[in-house]
């Protein structure tokens, strides 16, 4: 299997997981299988805690929220009050 990726960002992915203290192939093995959904998982205790760190700590609130952003700020205040 093969799949083009625009140098650039290769180069930017490959430091960012090695900062990370992660293998690329699998930050991006991780990343697809959160993208295409939680139905597909087959082993969700393979995915680091650095990466769901790098995900939120709270489901989105709504559908205007797609990334969490929202969700987590009310999740911090709740946490910090």
């Amino acid at each position: 299997m093969e799949v083009a990726i625009d140098n650039g960002i290769y180069n930017k992915a490959l430091e960012t997981a090695q900062r990370q203290g992660l293998n690329l192939n699998t930050m991006i093995e991780n990343f697809l299988v959160r993208f295409i959904g939680k139905s597909h998982k087959t082993n969700t205790e393979a995915i680091p805690d650095v990466v769901l760190s790098l995900l939120g700590a709270a489901e989105p609130s709504d559908s205007n929220d797609l990334n969490g952003r929202e969700a987590y700020y009310q999740y911090l205040e709740e946490k910090y009050k």
